[in-house]
């Protein structure tokens, strides 16, 4: 039997766990640095068709209706004018058994790790990865050693276990934005709560959705801004209330009040990868954002965690290690390339580019070879 260490119980730490604790051959445990798993109860998730298909493998589709929700459209707004400019059906990449899917990620936490039980070790920070012959050993900052035959690096943006096996040559880059995260339980009587809305404005967006079926929707906005380098290792700056009202002041809206209805209203830095790292030994691997943290103006940030969670299990199942990172990487760039041209398309600021932009995206959303193309290539796995 051998012996899988999880570093990291996120999205794509716990998924891969799920797939190994089914097959007899393998012994997995999760080492998490934090005293609990994060939660953060309320904050959205969106999955496409992709990831969903993954789910079921582990038994997603029996989670109750109530705890998700099923968007049928996606619905562009401009936020000067909140006149609408088109939508699509995003339900015409669905199957019977795999939909587009939104909840909360508490709740995806939540069925992750209802099965793993004390597969899950809580309090445990990494301090040294060494490798003797096909043995890695895991050195904690408890005192405890632990060996094992796989390590699987899952802990996120800004892995510690990555940046020590690659020396720090590796570190995460600040995307100029910032995140804008909230709930709320009503937002407009003149938008579509029932599904997903994307409203386009001058350096700024923001998704308004659903997570389930009782109205409870998810807010995330994200807002072109400067900060410098000392600011960006501040993260207690970030609870400030100065800072918080100086971001909210600069949101280009001309009615702001649905603001003071926000509920676990959050602000935070957008890192990105920007380079990939290949490691040489084919039984230490990297997934989610240790593999590649993406810009969110995609939504598919959790779908691909999972996606690159499980080619990494088959291909240790099939013993074909060596093709995982080829593969990945040229999925992450097709999803990496679509998210930063979403972005900046998003936040064009100029008025004569803008009403053309809106033009063409009247008639490419109702252009199926387009949007086959553009993401029927993420969404099919």
């Amino acid at each position: 039997m051998k012996k899988v260490a999880i570093i990291g119980a996120g999205i794509s730490g716990l998924f891969i766990a799920n797939l190994f604790k089914r097959n007899p051959n393998y012994q997995v445990t999760i080492y998490e640095k934090n005293s609990s798993i994060t939660l953060e109860k309320g904050y959205g998730v969106q999955l496409s068709v992709n990831s969903i298909k993954l789910l079921n493998e582990i038994g997603f589709k029996t989670l109750q209706n109530e705890e998700k929700f099923t968007p049928e459209k996606i619905n562009f707004y401009s936020i000067k004018s909140f006149n609408k400019i088109g939508e699509f059906n995003i339900s015409d990449f669905n199957s019977k058994e795999c939909k587009y899917t939104t909840l909360k990620r508490s709740t995806l936490i939540n069925f992750l790790k209802r099965d793993l039980g004390d597969l899950i070790k809580t309090d445990y920070k990494i301090l040294e990865i060494d490798q003797e012959d096909n043995k890695i050993k895991l050195s904690f900052e408890n005192n405890e050693i632990n060996e094992c035959d796989y390590l699987i690096i899952s802990d996120g943006v800004f892995s510690k276990s990555k940046s020590i096996i690659s020396n720090n040559q590796i570190q995460p880059i600040y995307n100029n934005t910032l995140a804008i995260r909230g709930t709320i339980t009503r937002f407009s009587e003149n938008i579509d709560n029932k599904n997903i809305s994307l409203f386009l404005g001058s350096d700024f967006h923001y998704v308004i959705y659903p997570v389930n079926p009782s109205g409870d929707l998810n807010f995330i906005a994200i807002i072109k801004y400067k900060l410098s380098t000392e600011e960006q290792k501040n993260y207690s700056l970030f609870n400030e209330n100065t800072f918080i009202q100086d971001v909210l002041e600069k949101i280009p809206l001309k009615n702001k009040k649905f603001l003071n209805n926000l509920n676990e209203l959050k602000i935070f830095p957008i890192f990105i990868s920007n380079n990939f790292y290949k490691i040489q030994t084919k039984n230490i691997q990297l997934i989610g954002d240790a593999f590649f943290a993406l810009p969110p103006s995609f939504a598919q940030g959790a779908s691909q965690s999972i996606e690159g969670a499980y080619e990494l299990f088959k291909s240790i199942e099939n013993n074909t290690e060596k093709n995982f990172f080829k593969n990945r990487v040229k999925k992450i760039k097709m999803v990496n390339i679509r998210s930063k041209f979403n972005q900046f398309v998003f936040h064009l600021s100029n008025p004569l580019i803008t009403f053309f932009r809106d033009i063409f995206l009247k008639r490419l959303v109702k252009n199926k070879k387009f949007l086959e193309s553009y993401l029927g290539k993420i969404y099919k796995n």
